[in-house]
């Protein structure tokens, strides 16, 4: 089995954790989340501890053992506290707007690019950041990704879009003629 599948997993007080068969539903404090796990892999509740069982002893199960107590993980941790993620515009006239769930970006192209938030990805937007918020660590990802993906992070000058501590390798430019 995984080293990261053979790890408990704690429940805070506050949340509350229901496994029926192999469909898991975790209610906390921020909301609640739903997920499907593969039917090789048992999850055992008991004292406020999750353990992560295999039904099989294939090398895929094992590591299908780590995912799902990391997926089980997050779901927990999503519900007590919420998950961030922050983009960084980086470009001279490169803004932001967010109007309830619609992101409105002006970053180089001819027309201002409109991306819409999905259910449960809130957003803020602060001069050239925009921080994402939601319990769901997956789509929060996701969603992070896609409005990289509108501008990512050139090498010559570093213009785009990139996540915050993102390190950019940068190229040097045309050398000078002699």
């Amino acid at each position: 089995m995984s080293r990261i599948g053979k790890q408990p997993i704690s429940v805070p007080a506050g949340v509350k954790v229901d496994i029926n068969g192999t469909h898991v539903k975790v209610t906390g404090p921020k909301g609640t989340l739903e997920r499907n796990i593969r039917p090789e892999i048992s999850l055992v509740q008991a004292d406020g501890i999750i353990t992560v069982k295999c039904l099989d002893n294939s090398k895929r199960t094992s590591a299908l053992s780590g995912l799902t107590r990391t997926l089980v993980n997050n779901m927990i941790l999503g519900t007590e506290k919420m998950f961030t993620k922050k983009l960084v515009i980086e470009g001279v006239g490169y803004k932001a707007e967010l109007q309830k769930n619609e992101l409105t970006l002006n970053v180089g192209y001819s027309n201002p690019v409109v991306f819409n938030l999905p259910d449960g990805v809130s957003g803020k937007v602060e001069k050239t950041t925009i921080t994402l918020e939601g319990i769901d660590k997956e789509l929060l990802g996701l969603t992070a990704a896609k409005i990289r993906d509108i501008r990512k992070p050139e090498p010559y000058k570093g213009k785009g879009i990139r996540y915050e501590g993102e390190h950019i390798v940068r190229k040097a430019g045309k050398s000078a003629s002699k």
